[in-house]
């Protein structure tokens, strides 16, 4: 097991729902037919899997490695697992991502808080360690970094430039095209940059990264799409994952895995860097405190 793995065990159910955006055809149909049966599908042959979802063989096995397994042997034991954990009494219900109009807000809180949850440690269960320690000594060794994202990424990108901008680096996030732009145009090979977006496709934050990866820059994508433009032309992608509800959809449910990546990043540059860190936090850490009004 991994060092990320050992975080926590993450149901193959969450797998394939966090997948389930970019399942299309045949593939989706298998996932259609796992999330509302896993105990059948644990029991079944891929021949008899197959057909049951109405599907052939080899889109079996391909939906298998969609979701992070090397075969459709490998997803029968994961489901088989998941549910004899679902049997253990405390261990905690996967509760689905649908909240009805007449649901209390306590159950409005559970699910959103079960699926977030799930999320995180779906993500940091997926997380590719090597790429991360690569992308944080590009950024600790960077002249400057730039961040790239738009719209309800941008809102990560400046939370990353707080945090690194904390600890001396010389950073600055770009949440529009124009900006982002030429700035990107101005980077060299001793550049670094961090592009944050959902669907890895955003129109606004890939024409700055195509163009600071012309010019030399080290690129990191944050990205719930593997397979993504943004996952194509990056040097380092670290992978995230979205377990959607109702309300919730999309990139409104990637933040808190965009921000745990983002995070884990910030404190491995902290790391490589640890005597800039510490001595920006000094010179810093009362600022705040100056700030704070006192109660009469």
């Amino acid at each position: 097991m991994s060092e990320a793995s050992a975080v926590g065990v993450v149901d193959v159910a969450d797998r394939v729902r966090a997948t389930l955006p970019r399942l299309t055809g045949a593939l989706r149909l298998v996932a259609d037919f796992v999330l509302a049966e896993p105990a059948t599908a644990a029991e079944l042959s891929t021949a008899a899997l197959a057909e049951r979802a109405g599907v052939s063989q080899a889109s079996v096995t391909r939906f298998a490695q969609a979701v992070g397994l090397s075969s459709h042997q490998q997803l029968r034991i994961a489901l088989a697992r998941q549910l004899g954990r679902a049997a253990v009494p405390g261990w905690s219900t996967d509760l689905g991502p649908v909240i009805a109009d007449d649901d209390t807000v306590g159950r409005v809180a559970t699910v959103v808080a079960n699926a977030d949850i799930r999320a995180i440690t779906q993500t940091v269960d997926q997380l590719d360690l090597e790429a991360l320690d690569r992308a944080a000594h590009a950024l600790a060794g960077a002249r400057r970094i730039d961040v790239y994202g738009v719209g309800g990424s941008s809102t990560i990108a400046t939370e990353l430039e707080m945090r690194l901008f904390r600890i001396g680096a010389q950073v600055r996030a770009w949440p529009e095209v124009h900006g982002a732009a030429t700035s990107a145009a101005l980077l060299t090979g001793q550049d670094a940059v961090v592009a944050i977006s959902h669907s890895g496709a955003t129109a606004e934050v890939l024409e700055p990264v195509e163009l600071a990866h012309d010019r030399g820059a080290t690129v990191v994508a944050i990205t719930s799409d593997p397979r993504s433009p943004l996952a194509t032309v990056a040097d380092e992608v670290l992978g995230t994952a979205v377990l959607e509800t109702s309300f919730r959809s999309g990139g409104l449910a990637a933040r808190h895995s965009q921000l745990v990546v983002t995070d884990c990043l910030y404190i491995r540059v902290a790391q490589l860097t640890s005597d800039r860190a510490a001595q920006s936090i000094e010179l810093t850490e009362d600022i705040s405190t100056r700030h704070t009004r006192r109660r009469r």
